[in-house]
């Protein structure tokens, strides 16, 4: 059986399924769903499965807190840990200013020549703008948001996959779980909102022994401080990535020094799913 939790539980809550006879549970995506907004879920699930039974938790990244709630979750656990698989990703970070990122992208792709070419935006209304401006200059150019139906997110996963789209343009409902064979590279259009976001988008690139490329586009002139919070992503994932700059894209300004070390985002700012999650948690609690 493969689920997520809320659905799970729904069957439950309707004796549609028992679980009294399983004998390995798997958490794929573990860090997510040992997460706040998760964690009263999997708890109720747990409740509810057989004591004797394997546990495995799969991740692409395990945040300190998550690795103590597992703890209370595995006994006496063996991890094993993949090492080489960022060796196998090329990352570079691109310089610019926010009004040159579409043209500069467009000279991007026609330069390197990628095949499957993953764009990451952090927002359905950009996925639209940059998808629709990317066809409208020839690209075969497709997009991918949480608001698509599961038909339409399948449709244009198989169109990329058959190469009729070459460049999905999508928001982080992309970064986890999607495997595409062979695909090229991941560009990060906008940043992520953090350090481990960062590492499962370009993840999808890189897999399985093939080599890919991340490339992101830093902003100075972005409200959100653009280098400072790259700073971050590049201090989590122990890496300095150097800064390069495209011919013809030159930006006007680069952030200074002491831009480039404050205002950094925080890597464990709730998202706005995990605010609901917990919202509704309260209010089924204080209806108790």
């Amino acid at each position: 059986m493969v689920a997520t939790p809320g659905r799970l539980l729904d069957l439950l809550d309707h004796n549609g399924l028992s679980l009294a006879g399983v004998q390995c549970l798997v958490l794929d995506e573990a860090d997510r769903l040992l997460a706040a907004g998760f964690t009263d879920e999997l708890q109720r699930l747990l409740a509810q499965l057989p004591v004797v039974r394997q546990t495995l938790m799969y991740s692409a990244t395990c945040p300190p807190g998550v690795e103590a709630l597992a703890g209370q979750l595995l006994r006496e656990p063996l991890r094993i840990r993949v090492e080489e698989a960022a060796l196998q990703i090329t990352q570079r970070a691109i310089q610019l200013d926010r009004a040159q990122r579409l043209p500069a992208l467009r000279q991007l792709l026609r330069d390197a020549g990628w095949r499957r070419v993953l764009v990451f935006v952090a927002s359905r209304y950009t996925a639209e703008l940059v998808s629709d401006k990317l066809f409208a200059h020839g690209f075969k150019a497709g997009l991918l948001h949480g608001e698509l139906s599961q038909g339409a997110r399948r449709d244009v996963l198989a169109a990329l996959r058959a190469g009729t789209v070459e460049v999905l343009v999508a928001t982080d409902v992309a970064a986890r779980g999607l495997h595409v064979d062979a695909l090229d590279a991941v560009i990060n259009y906008e940043l992520p909102r953090s350090a481990a976001d960062y590492t499962h988008r370009i993840g999808r690139t890189g897999r399985a022994g093939a080599q890919g490329s991340a490339v992101s586009f830093i902003c100075a002139d972005s409200a959100e401080n653009a280098e400072s919070h790259f700073r971050l992503i590049e201090k989590r994932q122990g890496q300095r990535v150097p800064r390069e700059r495209l011919a013809g894209f030159e930006p006007r300004a680069v952030a200074s020094e002491a831009q480039a070390t404050g205002g950094i985002k925080s890597s464990t700012r709730k998202s706005k799913k995990d605010k609901l999650r917990e919202a509704a948690a309260k209010a089924a609690s204080d209806g108790h």
